[in-house]
């Protein structure tokens, strides 16, 4: 395991101070806030912490209220809303200086057998033979040095391989509303269900409204020709996975409009099974 991989761990690893309270800390993400994808995968280990192990997360919603303070830690409030003969509910709630910033409902699940269908993976090429990051950022000379190793910090620990040039790397026309991703942690993760699903939901938050950019030609806050942020965030696991093996990212966006875009997207194991749906609006505004 990379050290960036155990660093990223012990961030989303929470102190319980109370019985349904945690506190985790921050780190700056690559614009001067917390990374939204940090805040909502500490909110899932939280409500994860409050459920019987046996109960698999299968579904959450988010919405991101507020800008997240790095400089100071994150409390989280758990309400356990229901717990059933099969399903478990919880609500969290994130504060900073005494004021929520995030708030998320999870649903957990105990294993049963049902219907099975999915849509089938869409073909891409094999990750193995598409450039790193590093190698796709430092071949940018457009890109400001400094942009590129806030970006690279970022994501030392998961190995994220675009299968086209992502927004930043070729703007200026409108491309098609759809990119794809490989990902996975860059480095051997524990045998713990809830872990990967964290995980899954840290890196989600990381490209998926590339595609609004695309659709508009725009590289993003990377090249200052958009502002964004998240405003809502909902995913839904469907099969088990690991994610330090690779998973397919297949974004697109359907619209955008009145300053806000939507992203969605399905998440597949290299062997096409369906693994996640998510979808995620963001405010998107082009500078006045």
């Amino acid at each position: 395991m990379t050290q960036a991989l155990q660093d990223l761990l012990d961030l989303l690893d929470l102190e319980q101070i109370e019985e349904n309270i945690f506190r985790g800390q921050s780190r700056s993400a690559v614009v001067p806030r917390v990374f939204g994808g940090q805040v909502a995968a500490q909110a899932l280990v939280a409500a994860g912490r409050t459920v019987p192990a046996d109960r698999l997360a299968h579904s959450l919603h988010a919405y991101f209220l507020r800008m997240g303070d790095p400089g100071a830690p994150i409390v989280y409030n758990v309400e356990r809303i229901r717990d059933g003969r099969s399903f478990t509910t919880r609500r969290v709630v994130a504060v900073q200086h005494g004021r929520p910033i995030f708030s998320l409902s999870a649903s957990f699940q105990t294993y049963e057998e049902g219907l099975d269908h999915q849509a089938s993976m869409p073909s891409a090429p094999d990750p193995a033979t598409l450039p790193t990051s590093s190698d796709r950022l430092r071949g940018y000379e457009h890109l400001d040095p400094r942009v590129v190793e806030h970006f690279l910090a970022a994501r030392e620990a998961i190995d994220l391989r675009y299968v086209d040039e992502p927004p930043y790397g070729r703007y200026g026309a409108p491309r098609e509303p759809h990119s794809q991703v490989w990902f996975r942690t860059n480095g051997k993760l524990a045998d713990d269900p809830l872990l990967h699903v964290v995980l899954a939901t840290y890196v989600s938050d990381m490209t998926l409204l590339d595609s609004v950019l695309l659709a508009h030609g725009r590289g993003g806050w990377a090249v200052g020709d958009v502002v964004g942020a998240s405003l809502d965030h909902a995913m839904w696991f469907h099969r088990p996975f690991r994610a330090d093996e690779w998973l397919l990212y297949d974004q697109e966006s359907p619209s955008a409009s009145g300053g806000r875009g939507l992203g969605q997207a399905r998440i597949y194991t290299q062997d096409g099974s369906l693994a996640v749906s998510v979808i995620q609006e963001g405010v998107v505004r082009v500078p006045r």
